[in-house]
């Protein structure tokens, strides 16, 4: 019988020689862009609560609300318990914003993604093999649904058109469907996707696109809803989550109705998971509530990224291609990023280094997050720190 324990150890050791070994930290959160880790407070550079919703007092009364009415759990996943009235109507919002004929809210955006790509691919249900054209920087949750559902995926450079459009050239004689996967904003360098470009493309080849819209849904597009919908709802579908921007928990997916029916039967992020608690779905529909009105803040955010990649840039720090709220200062090294991260720690800012697998190696960083709620003065210091450091 094999000591199991010492199996554990042997990679636990690996990752830390080679400066990847992660460990949870316990914190507290007292504020917007605030964060108390070992008895520091740290103005928080890392989190994608960009807006601070998760401490505005809507989402607490509703989740309040929502407890007092219904409960503090679902009980057990949609199909055996039932649908609770709030999240029908959460999920008629989100279709309605989104401009698709249905939603579906699942637990977690990783979560909708594994599954709901895991459905999407199963052989079984599909006219032939499918064959999968995704961004090679897509997600690492996106990557598990196709691995679940072993479909064949073909990556095309990041952000590269020219180069998606030759590849569904060459296969364009494939018997089986075709499905086109990008996020439109990415998660780790912050640039974005050519939306109207994908949706043009994926009509003209016969292609399905699957868009996550994570890091676009509460800061960007019309009513800031996010950059896809509509159009790209008819090639296909768009995933959201209410657990970035929107301060909440919990993910969506809007598509047809025939396509919400089909997951309902299929995705086993649905059938075989616990529904979302009360509590939460009130966090989330008070959210989504309040995006429309939140102009002044997306204008802030949008203003403190700006200044944010300027003062990188203008300090020779490489921020990749970022035109959002996301901001790398991409290091190359591990050790690089270790130390820059620690350092900042040090100077009161909270920045943590993303390392290979998340990203390409060579090109450990630190991930930035703009939020709404940081001064211009706290962004000059944070670079001021991360330059002294380097």
């Amino acid at each position: 019988m094999p000591r199991f324990d010492e199996i554990w150890e042997l990679e636990l050791r690996r990752r830390e020689e080679a400066g990847r070994l992660r460990r949870l930290r316990a914190v507290e959160r007292p504020a917007e862009s605030r964060i108390r880790e070992g008895g520091r407070l740290l103005v928080d550079f890392s989190s994608n609560d960009y807006l601070g919703l998760s401490r505005h007092p809507a989402l607490a009364e509703r989740a309040a609300l929502f407890a007092g009415r219904w409960g503090t759990g679902s009980g057990a996943s949609r199909l055996v318990t039932g649908n609770l009235e709030p999240l029908e109507a959460l999920e008629r919002k989100v279709a309605r914003a989104k401009g698709a004929e249905a939603a579906l809210v699942l637990a977690s955006g990783w979560q909708a993604n594994a599954s709901v790509l895991a459905a999407l691919l199963d052989p079984r249900t599909l006219p032939g093999e499918p064959l999968v054209f995704a961004d090679e920087l897509c997600h690492a949750s996106m990557r598990q649904g196709c691995k679940t559902a072993r479909a064949r995926v073909l990556s095309y450079r990041h952000l590269d058109l020219d180069h998606l459009e030759s590849l569904l050239r060459a296969h364009a004689a494939h018997a089986g469907p075709r499905f086109v996967l990008s996020e439109t904003v990415f998660s780790m360098d912050g640039d974005r996707a050519d939306v109207p470009g994908l949706i043009e493309l994926a009509d003209r080849y016969g292609a399905f696109l699957y868009l996550d819209d994570a890091h676009a849904v509460g800061v960007l597009g019309e009513d800031g809803y996010g950059l896809a919908g509509g159009e790209a709802l008819r090639a296909g579908l768009v995933v959201g989550t209410f657990g970035k921007a929107l301060g909440a928990f919990g993910a969506f997916v809007a598509c047809s109705r025939r396509l919400r029916d089909f997951l309902v039967n299929r995705c086993s992020g649905i059938v075989y998971s616990t529904a979302l608690p009360p509590p939460v779905i009130g966090a989330a529909d008070a959210a989504w509530d309040l995006v429309p009105a939140l102009d002044a803040e997306r204008k802030r955010l949008h203003e403190n990224a700006r200044h944010l990649r300027a003062r990188l840039s203008a300090a020779g720090v490489d921020v990749g291609r970022s035109s959002t709220q996301i901001v790398p200062a991409i290091l190359g090294s591990d050790e690089r990023a270790i130390r820059v991260a620690t350092a900042l720690r040090e100077a009161g800012f909270l920045g943590l280094p993303i390392r290979p697998p998340t990203v390409p190696e060579g090109t450990s960083r630190i991930r930035l997050s703009a939020s709404a709620h940081h001064q211009l003065a706290e962004i000059d210091r944070l670079v001021d720190a991360l330059v002294a450091a380097l």
